[in-house]
């Protein structure tokens, strides 16, 4: 069934309105996908815990590491406008709860490969299955949230990323720990995951009418505000997808979201090496370090979804608040990732990654970003574009970090590389998108 459908078409299925106060479905669900997209991360991260124990017990390289590293990108950005196109079609709730059953069992047999040719084939199978939960999640933002709780909708998706890369550190490092083996830790993953799939598909709803626990209040509270969203499009749409090309905002949300990504997935695939190989932690000094990492920037995302949605409530326009909150972002995280190449004390080290992190997730909110340029019935092909950008990067730094690595024999060079993908952040998301209306298409 697809999300346009109007509200008169299901009216019946809401639940009676019993109280005058709106009921707040539409924030559990929001709970949901961060819970969700934690999984995500803690399976997808798991390959950079476990990869010094899996480099020592299949006898690879820094090149093939960066390799194994990438490779769930590659099937990740491939199928990131499918995805999207899929939950245009059909709705995000069949897509969310399948591709998180998807990914739960690649995660799962990866633990019974006996090389690496066979765990890369694995990781293109998680790839392949995570792609679509992020371009679904931008459209349940688009179906569900109003225009002053978009903000905080998008980080609470995002925010999933830093959270689930700070619990994967912390829960894979420790089963691999207690349990002796990366292998049972896979295991016990992708089991996890596949259980919460089944969960998110009892839960989620693909409009808010749909779903028993809306009450009257809050389903007309969303349709208000869609109804006034709906207003500002444009009139005289092409309807075409692939004139979304021919907009520069399109190209800097495109370009922006690869340099974000560029910075971020450098840290998350190759920190845990970092701080083994330059500063010597061993896998539990790791696991805390990564943790609190990744967990600043959780609450730096949360804030910055808060400091948005407030911003924008108190009267600042959707341009001005985007524009300042990603130009601070990547101003700070920048500065902050220069001086790691400068600093040799671990604990300094980790202060000023844990910095970076906190500021450079602030950038979850281009999430919003989709619902900002396009009618509701494209945020999903819109998401699915982004992401595609992101995850080409995604695809490229591990190899060209391992390349580095393996080269020059130092981290210096990749650090260099995140700071430039710092400055790129900042160009695309301040001077080439334009936040103030949507694209007639």
């Amino acid at each position: 069934m697809q999300t346009t459908m109007t509200a008169g078409a299901t009216a019946t299925a809401a639940a009676p309105d019993t109280t005058l106060q709106p009921t707040k479905v539409r924030w559990k669900i929001f709970l949901m996908m961060l819970f969700l997209i934690s999984i995500n991360y803690i399976d997808r991260a798991s390959l950079s815990v476990a990869m010094p124990l899996i480099a020592k017990e299949f006898d690879i390289g820094p090149a093939v590491q960066g390799l194994l590293l990438s490779s769930f990108f590659w099937t990740y950005a491939l199928m990131q406008i499918p995805g999207g196109m899929l939950a245009d079609r059909f709705g995000p709730r069949v897509v969310i709860a399948g591709a998180t059953l998807g990914w739960g069992f690649f995660q799962a047999i990866a633990a019974f490969c006996t090389g690496w040719i066979p765990l890369l084939l694995t990781r293109l199978g998680l790839g392949a299955a995570e792609a679509p939960i992020y371009p679904a999640g931008g459209k349940l933002n688009g179906i569900w949230m109003t225009q002053n709780e978009r903000g905080r909708g998008a980080t609470l998706l995002d925010g999933g990323a830093p959270l689930g890369a700070a619990l994967g550190a912390i829960l894979i490092s420790g089963l691999i720990a207690l349990l002796g083996s990366w292998r049972m830790a896979f295991v016990i993953a992708g089991v996890g995951t596949v259980i919460a799939g089944l969960f998110a598909w009892s839960y989620i709803r693909n409009h808010p009418r749909e779903h028993p626990g809306v009450n009257e209040a809050e389903a007309k509270y969303i349709e208000a505000s869609h109804a006034e969203d709906a207003a500002s499009e444009p009139q005289g749409s092409s309807g075409r997808l692939l004139d979304f090309l021919r907009f520069r905002s399109v190209w800097g949300m495109f370009f922006g979201w690869m340099c974000f990504n560029a910075l971020f997935y450098g840290l998350l695939t190759w920190m845990p090496n970092y701080l083994s190989k330059v500063h010597g932690f061993d896998i539990k000094q790791m696991g805390g370090a990564v943790f609190c990492m990744f967990f600043a920037g959780f609450v730096g995302e949360m804030f910055g979804g808060w400091l948005a949605d407030k911003w924008k409530a108190a009267g600042a326009s959707t341009s001005k608040v985007l524009r300042t909150l990603f130009g601070v972002s990547s101003v700070i995280a920048t500065i902050a990732i220069y001086m790691v190449s400068q600093i040799t004390s671990p604990v300094a080290v980790v202060v000023l990654l844990s910095i970076t992190l906190f500021f450079l997730r602030w950038c979850g909110l281009f999430w919003c970003v989709p619902s900002i340029l396009g009618r509701r019935v494209h945020v999903g092909f819109l998401g699915g574009t982004m992401n595609l950008g992101g995850n080409v990067a995604g695809i490229g730094v591990p190899i060209v970090v391992g390349l580095i690595v393996q080269a020059t024999g130092s981290y210096f060079m990749a650090l260099m590389l995140f700071a430039a993908a710092g400055a790129g952040l900042f160009i695309c998301s301040t001077l080439l998108i334009d936040y103030s209306k949507k694209l007639p298409v």
